[in-house]
């Protein structure tokens, strides 16, 4: 078996690929279902955020060709299309980079405490349709456990950064003020909530909440005061708003160009600032061709991330040390089963001989045979059958010319002592 991740992400694909490959929850359902009924994959995890989509797969096969054969079949793409975006790791690197994903140190904003969250429910979503099993997921446990270890032992979460706090850093650098701003957050879900809580947290006090079901935004209003419009209402309301913050799962935009020209036209050419941190993107492309509304994707948010990352690069560089060490424990743990299984096999081997010599040697007691004669030739017959392999493995050595085999089975078999 052999530990495999794959993927692409921010640093490596645009925006466009990065929602043609990403799994909506619909495509998760089909995809787990794949992955579990594959007959070279033991073992799969898919995470999928705005910023990734990643497989962490247990194979039967070296290599990553299966893994990118399914996933352009998947996502109908050439591999001329994905290749070059496409980065895989494989045993400990594999085991290295998730534990890296998960403490935030491979994240658009360094540190951000979103992404253990969401590798947490790419987990679940894997127990749910019992696609991991074993090592994988005694691995992702693992890298949860480094995650904790890494927020307590560093600083590396001691700054609301994530890019929830990116979108607000940049509001706040476009506007003097947040207090006078009215915001329309379209979407309710965990980012959006952090982006409300940044916001109130900056002085912002007029909020709008879009979202398809009433329910989840009803609770966002009551926790930060905000007005609850549902998704059709949003072209009534869009010229209120100076900053539009979306972050929805929508396969499809849900701010057009012609709604926002609208907008501004209604609002006398104020200024707007969009920022869609969704992907697939919830704001059209072409709303950032238009005059007076100022359209940021989170591919635009990297000067911001810089910023962050400066302040956190003696923390980053303590993690990555507990990643390095935990990481390698994990796999001196794996190759330590290999040997409890060999050794398992080893004794069985042994108390089989041992079994069958001793039947013999009580029957031959039995049969009247003298105990003095039945005991030298058991000794006999066991000191030759438990080293004959060990001395057949010597000869080969040292008849093929290899004095660091000789040397290694010398070592295991205690002869060391021996040496002239």
């Amino acid at each position: 078996m052999t530990l495999l991740a794959l993927g692409i992400n921010h640093k490596t694909a645009s925006v466009d690929l990065r929602e043609r490959v990403a799994f909506s929850p619909d495509k998760l359902t089909k995809a787990l279902q794949q992955l579990e009924a594959h007959p070279e994959v033991t073992s799969g995890v898919i995470v999928s955020t705005c910023n990734r989509t990643e497989l962490y797969c247990d194979v039967t096969q070296a290599g990553p060709g299966i893994l990118i054969d399914w996933l352009t079949k998947f996502h109908q793409l050439t591999a001329e299309e994905l290749m070059p975006s496409l980065y895989f790791h494989e045993e400990q690197a594999a085991v290295r980079h998730l534990m890296r994903v998960a403490c935030g140190l491979d994240s658009l904003v360094l540190g951000e405490p979103q992404i253990l969250g969401q590798v947490k429910q790419s987990y679940s979503d894997a127990r749910d349709y019992e696609s991991v099993h074993g090592m994988l997921e005694k691995l992702f446990h693992k890298s949860f456990t480094v995650a904790k270890r890494v927020r307590t032992e560093t600083d590396i979460g001691g700054n609301a950064v994530s890019v929830a706090f990116a979108a607000c850093t940049l509001a706040k650098q476009i506007f003097e003020s947040l207090s006078e701003a009215t915001v329309l957050l379209i979407g309710a879900g965990e980012t959006i909530e952090l982006v409300s809580r940044h916001l109130v947290e900056q002085g912002c006090n007029k909020l709008i909440v879009a979202n398809r079901t009433k329910e989840r935004a009803d609770n966002l209003a009551r926790e930060f005061g905000a007005e609850v419009i549902s998704l059709p209402d949003i072209p009534d309301y869009l010229p209120r708003a100076d900053i539009v913050i979306s972050s929805t799962a929508s396969p499809l935009p849900i701010v057009g160009k012609g709604m926002v020209e609208k907008a501004i036209k209604a609002r006398r050419h104020q200024p707007m600032l969009l920022v869609d941190i969704a992907v697939p993107r919830d704001i059209e492309q072409e709303v950032g061709e238009l005059n007076d509304a100022y359209l940021y994707t989170v591919d635009d948010l990297h000067s911001i991330v810089e910023k962050n990352r400066e302040q956190r690069k003696v923390a980053a560089i303590q993690a990555e040390a507990i990643v390095s060490e935990e990481s390698a424990a994990f796999m001196s743990w794996l190759r330590s089963l290999e040997a409890v299984d060999s050794i398992r096999q080893y004794r069985c081997h042994a108390e089989d001989i041992k079994a069958e010599l001793l039947s013999r040697s009580l029957q031959a007691i039995a049969n009247g045979s003298e105990p003095e004669k039945v005991l030298a030739e058991l000794s006999n017959k066991l000191t030759n059958k438990l080293i004959h392999a060990p001395t057949r493995a010597m000869q080969q050595a040292a008849h093929n010319g290899e004095p660091e085999k000789l040397a290694v089975i010398r070592e295991t078999l205690g002869l060391e002592s021996f040496k002239n």
